[in-house]
């Protein structure tokens, strides 16, 4: 597989995801301010409590993976805000690994809601800083780093790499926001 085919595959992921995150809003909309509740939403919603840990861990595996790629592999260096954003990631795999291998433990699901909100926040931020809505302050170019308002790439009109952060931010979250709602209702977490 050539890089470009990666490159495309990633930013294919991206897209999809930012529909599916899309039609999860939508639905949440129905069902909490309108107050039509709809199968489509009840599926999903089950699907993405009982595959909660193998889920959780495929997203954030792909965004790690895909952050090394970028750095590694094409030789993007990350820049400040992408160093913070790998802090809030980079943990999650194996996290979720743990929690799936020993003891199918729902412990994980408050860390990782946690991480991605600080990380979506920050994701979300950069982002906002790249298409020069937010003015860049305090980004200024560190050591070997590049500026955080570059960015090596705009796929679909919106896609650059901190978007790609930042949706797996979000799926990370709405993925435990679910779960943990889930739990609550059935009184395991507090256990």
């Amino acid at each position: 597989m050539s890089k470009e085919s990666i490159i495309q595959f990633i930013e294919l992921l991206t897209l999809i995801s930012s529909l599916f995150i899309g039609l999860l809003v939508l639905l949440f909309v129905l069902k909490f301010v309108l107050r039509k509740d709809t199968k489509l939403y009840q599926w999903i919603v089950h699907f993405l409590q009982d595959h909660y840990l193998f889920l959780g861990f495929l997203v954030s595996l792909i965004a790690t993976l895909g952050s090394l790629f970028y750095s590694d592999v094409m030789g993007y260096p990350p820049c400040k805000l992408c160093w913070f954003q790998r802090i809030f990631m980079y943990p999650q795999p194996i996290l979720f690994l743990i929690a799936m291998k020993v003891k199918r433990n729902t412990g994980i699901i408050l860390n990782s809601l946690v991480l991605s909100l600080i990380g979506g926040l920050i994701a979300g931020y950069h982002y906002l800083m790249q298409i020069g809505i937010v003015a860049e302050k305090g980004c200024d170019v560190v050591g070997m780093t590049v500026k955080c308002s570059e960015y090596f790439g705009l796929s679909y009109g919106f896609i650059t790499i901190p978007m790609m952060a930042f949706v797996a931010f979000v799926l990370l979250v709405f993925i435990a926001y679910g779960k943990l709602k889930a739990c609550e209702s059935r009184d395991i977490y507090n256990k």
